[in-house]
């Protein structure tokens, strides 16, 4: 949720400021998704460690949410791409400001594209292992940090059913993005008249 609500204030800006220098804030946004994960894992857990925060627990999620800002990022940026722009200078118009144009007409436009980068964040945060280790180690067991250590004293069936509870989450949360939401508009298909 917190990679959501960082992802929408800059989708936000970057669709409103049309301009070379904005491409520069979405190439930060896209940064830590596009580096090797023990990479950023390493940088966050050197951050929190100078800073002295290592080991707490909401230092975990502020570390998933910039590792996985990327994905809601690039489904809000498309959901922003296939707006109208004609339909917002018209709310204009008819004289709403900023704030009730946002509200009344481009947030119910983007929902599926929130919901969809929620989606894609909240699957992957659950298997990630690696910016939960290095950012609280073992003071904090976050599930697959329980996975990983269980796993280590011998295979029993409780991993198995969390497998089997993960490709089932997994599959159920796809399938309701594939249904419901702009599945060739997610995966970067164009619709036929180019908008």
């Amino acid at each position: 949720a917190l990679a959501v609500a960082s992802a929408l204030p800059l989708a936000w800006f970057l669709w409103r400021r049309v301009a070379p220098w904005a491409n520069i804030f979405q190439l930060l946004g896209v940064a830590p998704f596009t580096l090797p994960p023990v990479i950023t894992a390493l940088g966050l857990l050197t951050f929190w460690a100078t800073a002295g925060f290592y080991g707490q627990p909401w230092t975990a999620v502020v570390s998933h949410a910039i590792f996985f800002v990327t994905l809601p990022l690039v489904t809000l940026s498309l959901g922003f791409t296939s707006i109208d722009r004609s339909l917002v200078e018209a709310a204009s118009t008819m004289g709403a400001d900023d704030r009730t144009v946002f509200r009344t007409v481009v947030l119910p436009l983007i929902l599926p594209y929130i919901v969809s980068g929620y989606a894609f964040a909240f699957v992957l945060s659950l298997n990630e292992y690696i910016v939960a280790y290095m950012t609280v180690g073992f003071t904090m067991e976050t599930l697959p940090i329980k996975i990983f250590n269980a796993l280590r004293y011998g295979y029993t069936p409780t991993m198995a059913s969390v497998t089997i509870l993960f490709v089932t989450t997994a599959a159920v949360i796809f399938s309701l993005v594939a249904r419901f939401g702009d599945l060739p508009k997610l995966l970067g298909a164009m619709s036929s008249d180019g908008k």
